[in-house]
């Protein structure tokens, strides 16, 4: 199947996957959790040391309601820029003896002390920096999308596994999971109250969230630091579309389903972006599940100009009722078995928050079944088949995808190792 375009041929100054991955905290977001010895102890070692792999806006975000939490210590930050690690340590007050930058920076922080990692760097990373986080024995949260590839998927589910025989905590952290909304809504179509599964619609309908990034595109596109500055753009450190901002409702289909597709055929490509970066501006796929139940799926990342509906939405219909969910607003199922539901405009914050203290409360309380990870990989995994079908314009089955052993590779050559 047509993937994502192949490096650059090798040269002196390659840098491999795991290596570069390893280094890339510019990129990502760590916080170090303490172990359960560590939180069990006294009131002042029962704080988790938190330690922030990539220090962008949303590694701020997630910080700043990690020290509103009360329960973590902000211990390190990493990222590849240095004034972006040193401006975040200084907001929270991190020594700067930890604020570590360069490619290999996350390595650094891996190794002062931190008790657990929140990885939120470009999607690309996740894989590496999750399971050299296992490995160190530090908990892992872990911002979607996972991977943006099959071998990285199947990397973060041994990784989760593995967390679990390590006694580790491992969270993976989509808002709609942790919603009561959701949660309850998802509780009754699991007992029947939507009947039989007729076809489902699944859509992401919004404006560009990268406009901020462009300027570096423009400056010289070819730069490997303009390309990571720009991440977002880049169909290989991103996932495209599709996978790095369409999962949030491509998860809460898969949520609904509770099974794989057996296939997808779709389209797509770039109608307003075209010259600025690699990813896709739009896809339009049909995922086919089992007793004949499509879900069709479609997303958009330009100007709609008013059109409604907009945002993220899921609506799945069935012989006694239909259920209708929106990220941030209103969550409802019609029919013969109602559910009122109601909305939670402010999802995105209250979702990260519940997560926060759900981490905290299994890593002090030694709950470490993570049931978030395989779901996870599941989800993540439906958008590469979806975008597998897109990119290629044939029909891809689920087997076939499983099988795919290509690694992305960026081509960043001649970054600060």
């Amino acid at each position: 199947m047509q993937r994502t375009e192949k490096a650059s041929s090798p040269g002196s100054n390659d840098i491999d996957r795991r290596r570069f991955l390893a280094g890339a905290g510019g990129a990502a977001l760590a916080f170090t959790i303490a172990k359960p010895r560590v939180a069990l102890g006294t009131e002042a070692s029962s704080k988790i040391k938190l330690g922030m792999i990539g220090c962008g806006s949303r590694a701020t975000r997630v910080a700043g309601l990690l020290e509103q939490h009360g329960g973590f210590v902000l211990w390190a930050g990493a990222d590849y820029f240095k004034e972006q690690v040193e401006s975040w340590g200084h907001r929270f007050k991190v020594d700067p003896a930890r604020r570590f930058s360069t490619l290999s920076s996350y390595k650094r922080l891996l190794e002062c002390g931190v008790d657990a990692v929140a990885i939120e760097s470009p999607p690309y990373f996740h894989p590496e920096q999750a399971a050299a986080a296992v490995d160190a024995g530090v908990h892992v949260y872990l911002a979607k999308p996972i991977a943006v590839d099959v071998p990285g998927c199947r990397s973060v589910g041994e990784s989760g596994e593995k967390a679990t025989a390590k006694r580790l905590c491992f969270l993976v952290d989509f808002q709609t999971r942790a919603d009561p909304y959701y949660q309850e809504a998802l509780r009754r179509v699991r007992q029947g109250d939507l009947g039989d599964f007729a076809f489902g619609e699944s859509t992401y309908h919004a404006g560009s969230p990268w406009l901020g990034q462009l300027r570096y595109l423009r400056d010289d596109p070819k730069n490997p630091e303009n390309r990571l500055r720009a991440w977002g753009l880049d169909r290989v450190l991103s996932g495209d579309i599709i996978t790095e901002q369409n999962i949030h409702t491509l998860d809460v289909a898969s949520w609904i389903m509770d099974e794989p597709p057996i296939h997808a055929a779709g389209t797509g490509g770039r109608k307003v972006r075209e010259g600025l970066g690699s990813c896709w501006d739009h896809f339009a796929v049909l995922f086919q599940y089992s007793n004949n139940v499509g879900v069709t799926f479609s997303s958009r990342q330009f100007e709609g100009h008013g059109t409604q509906p907009e945002g993220i939405r899921n609506r799945m219909f069935g012989s006694k009722g239909v259920l209708e969910t929106q990220y941030g607003g209103q969550v409802i199922i019609r029919g013969e078995k109602p559910y009122p539901g109601g909305s939670s405009p402010g999802i995105f914050n209250e979702g990260i928050v519940r997560n926060i203290a759900t981490f905290h409360k299994n890593v002090t309380e030694g709950r470490f079944d993570n049931p978030t990870g395989a779901p996870s990989v599941r989800s993540n995994l439906v958008t590469l088949l979806g975008r597998a079908a897109a990119y290629s314009g044939e029909r891809v089955r689920w087997e076939q995808l499983l099988k795919d052993d290509e690694v992305l590779d960026p081509g960043l050559r001649g970054l600060k190792a």
